[in-house]
């Protein structure tokens, strides 16, 4: 999110300051002034100097944020923390709003992020900074994060995939729902939200209408004119084939605990400004990007060709 939340800010003629370790693409914005040091035990570096908001994309763990929003307590208006739809304790059910519970977790140190911490420890990071800015905070609690220079892979894998046409695995049911935000479009929203000093939680995720996985994929294809025809095939053969959810086959989870992930109420946001491109912007816009990227690219989501062919294979024997 970082570059496209620094963009949007430079589009709405803000004055934006980097803090960060200088480490991952330190030449990508020598115009913008920058503050290098690790947010654990170099806060200092920051000074004492005052700025309207902050925006924290990469706090996970609570000690970590605790330290960053009280030392800025006194030096920000405005404390704008990225957490995650996986705070939520239950997503088994559609419909987790702002008001659901959010999950808890026995050690509230540990500072190891697992499938069962990821989300707790990011309700204990939210926790932490209304703590030092009551009323004075923004929680965004995004969902599946898509679009140019997304390193996850699972939105992109179809992309890439269904743009090379052929014989396509695809997990049913069809009608499974399909929830994604372009990362430009939730920037753009973040700002306007900072703007307008809004405070409280949100979740930022879309679109603002039913997609489902047979949409979305029919409409990869059709951007692309491909000739990809899709092989639906059930959730048991998946399993008893050990195709992994989220990561083999990206957007796709059949584990029950899970069935609400895609299927969380969002209109909150949507009473609150949240806007989106149409999605055949997005699935060109990554699959351009995708091209940029060298041949020789380990993808970090999806089939590769050899294990898409195996499955296919074992799908029309019967096996």
């Amino acid at each position: 999110m970082g570059r496209y939340l620094v963009e949007s800010a430079l589009n709405r003629n803000h004055e934006v300051t980097l803090s960060n370790r200088g480490q991952s693409n330190p030449d990508l914005y020598p115009d913008i002034e920058q503050i290098h040091g690790d947010r654990d035990g170099e806060l200092d570096k920051l000074g004492n100097r005052t700025w309207d908001a902050v925006i924290d994309t990469c706090g996970y763990y609570p000690r970590i944020v605790s330290a960053s929003a009280k030392y800025l307590s006194d030096k920000v208006k405005h404390y704008i923390f990225i957490s995650s739809i996986s705070v939520y304790s239950d997503l088994s059910k559609p419909g987790v709003d702002e008001n659901s519970p959010v999950g808890t977790i026995e050690d509230a140190t540990i500072e190891e992020i697992t499938e069962d911490s990821y989300g707790p420890l990011k309700a204990l990071c939210e926790r932490a900074v209304e703590k030092y800015f009551t009323n004075r905070t923004l929680i965004v609690r995004p969902g599946l994060i898509v679009g140019p220079h997304d390193l996850s892979d699972r939105f992109s894998y179809w992309v890439y995939r269904i743009a090379k046409g052929g014989k396509a695995l695809a997990p049913e049911p069809k009608n499974y729902n399909v929830q994604y935000i372009d990362v430009r479009d939730l920037s753009d929203w973040i700002i306007k939200m900072i703007e307008d000093k809004k405070t409280g939680i949100f979740n930022g995720i879309g679109p603002d209408h039913k997609l489902t996985m047979l949409d979305f994929l029919s409409k990869c294809s059709k951007v692309f004119s491909s000739n990809t025809e899709f092989i639906w095939v059930n959730q048991q053969f998946l399993e008893k084939n050990k195709v992994e959810n989220w990561t083999d086959l990206p957007i796709w989870i059949s584990e029950k605990k899970y069935a609400g992930m895609m299927l969380a109420s969002c209109a909150k946001a949507f009473a609150n400004g949240l806007k989106f491109r149409p999605l055949e912007d997005t699935i060109k816009d990554t699959l351009n990007y995708n091209q940029t990227r060298p041949k020789d690219y380990q993808w970090k989501a999806g089939l590769t060709s050899e294990r898409e062919a195996e499955l296919l294979n074992k799908w029309n024997t019967g096996k």
